[in-house]
């Protein structure tokens, strides 16, 4: 292996570089060890001349990953025997699995072609990217909801022997690693890494801030003209060209429910009037999936919880081509997350060529439409009557509610 770096500035594009400065902590290390702005920056070396990233660098579970996965060493390459493939790079990512998370699962940040230059995998950024993703996929990979212990054990040894007692240690490894980088930073500093610390994976580094830097100025235009959301954005002193998105107490991006009901209303109005879902529905079905968040939560994509392949599917095989889809970052816009929800929506509706029931379509959107049974999906039925009870008419009998 012969790929090295000297300097943070070899491996990471100008922007991502800005975005490590505008870091308090991170610009401090730097500055405290003689680095400049303007001047390029040096990668920190072990004892044995070995690049690696510092525990300021990196921080909390992605770090804790890296330290288990490859000491946090940047050239580090451990080819498998059995699989034929090579793990590369600070978070051990193969080429094949970065691959397969841009081309099946739209994680396109960083969309390189690895075959003709392998070893960009080297790269930081791009290597936490992907191993971030491959994180998160493992949190629901093979349609379970899966822990912590489950990601962590995975990720290192293998998901066959994430259950097996053989790969104990590696927990209690993963979780002194964390505790310990948790501790060097005050709790309110930094958001507290949970599972919903990789929904952000498919934008590392980027902050959800204001709605006009992921809406088309046709659909801000729209909800500039709702007579609700312009009550509630106008009382709390938006502005056109500079509306913010309403963050919570992890400064995770969220929409209000007036937010929620008119995109709903507008997508429908303008696009899918036809399917005859009623706004309330949509945006009840927005509440459980994603509890308004507009990055999603844990496993689900977006507002509407519709991951990329099943809005990839709807836009290049279905027709509903409205909204682009060519990474899973177009489902951070509230707009094409509720079109492809509500697209969905009506598919289910005709599942196996036969009518369905409101019940069954919700539980099919919400556990999958081979799985809806009494015993697994029947709790969604309920929870999606709860959130409706946000968005109805309270004058209106709950019993009446339906979908289509």
């Amino acid at each position: 292996m012969t790929v090295s770096f000297k300097y943070w500035d070899d491996c990471l594009d100008p922007d991502d570089m800005r975005l490590m400065w505008a870091d308090a902590h991170v610009s401090k290390e730097w500055i405290d060890a003689g680095e400049e702005k303007g001047q390029k920056v040096h990668l920190s070396r072990d004892p044995d001349g070995e690049a690696y990233l510092t525990q300021t660098e990196m921080m909390y579970m992605i770090g804790a990953l890296a330290e288990i996965a490859s000491g946090r060493r940047l050239f580090v390459d451990n080819y498998d025997r059995k699989t034929k493939e090579t793990k590369m790079g600070i978070m051990q990512v193969t080429p094949e699995v970065a691959q397969w998370l841009g081309r099946e699962l739209g994680y396109k940040n960083y969309d390189i072609e690895l075959g003709e230059n392998i070893d960009l995998l080297y790269w930081p950024f791009i290597n936490v990217y992907f191993g971030a993703a491959y994180a998160k996929w493992l949190f629901s990979c093979d349609e379970k909801e899966r822990t912590e212990e489950f990601v962590a054990r995975a990720y290192k040894g293998g998901k066959k022997k994430a259950n097996h007692k053989s790969s104990a240690p590696i927990f209690q490894r993963y979780l002194y690693v964390k505790e310990t980088l948790l501790s060097m930073r005050q709790a309110d500093s930094f958001n507290e890494l949970t599972p919903q610390l990789l929904e952000n994976s498919a934008s590392a580094g980027t902050q959800l801030i204001h709605w006009d830097s992921k809406v088309s100025e046709e659909d801000m235009g729209a909800m500039w003209s709702h007579p609700d959301v312009k009550k509630e954005w106008t009382n709390s002193g938006e502005r056109r060209g500079n509306v913010r998105f309403s963050h919570d107490a992890k400064k995770r991006p969220y929409l209000s429910r007036v937010e929620v009901k008119a995109v709903a209303e507008i997508i429908i109005s303008r696009h899918l009037s036809s399917r005859g879902v009623k706004p309330e529905a949509l945006a009840a079905l927005a509440e459980v999936c994603s509890m308004r968040f507009v990055q999603g939560v844990r496993s689900r994509t977006g507002l509407m919880g519709i991951d990329y392949p099943t809005a990839a599917w709807l836009y290049k095989d279905c027709g509903y081509t409205t909204y682009t889809v060519s990474s899973v970052d177009d489902l951070y816009n509230p707009f094409a997350s509720m079109y492809f929800g509500l697209a969905y929506l009506g598919w289910l509706s005709q599942y196996e060529g036969r009518e369905r029931s409101h019940e069954f379509i919700v539980q099919a959107y919400l556990g999958g439409p081979d799985k809806v049974n009494l015993q697994e999906t029947g709790p969604y039925w309920k929870k999606f009557l709860e959130a409706l009870r946000h968005y109805e008419d309270p004058k209106k009998d709950q019993a009446s509610c339906c979908i289509l």
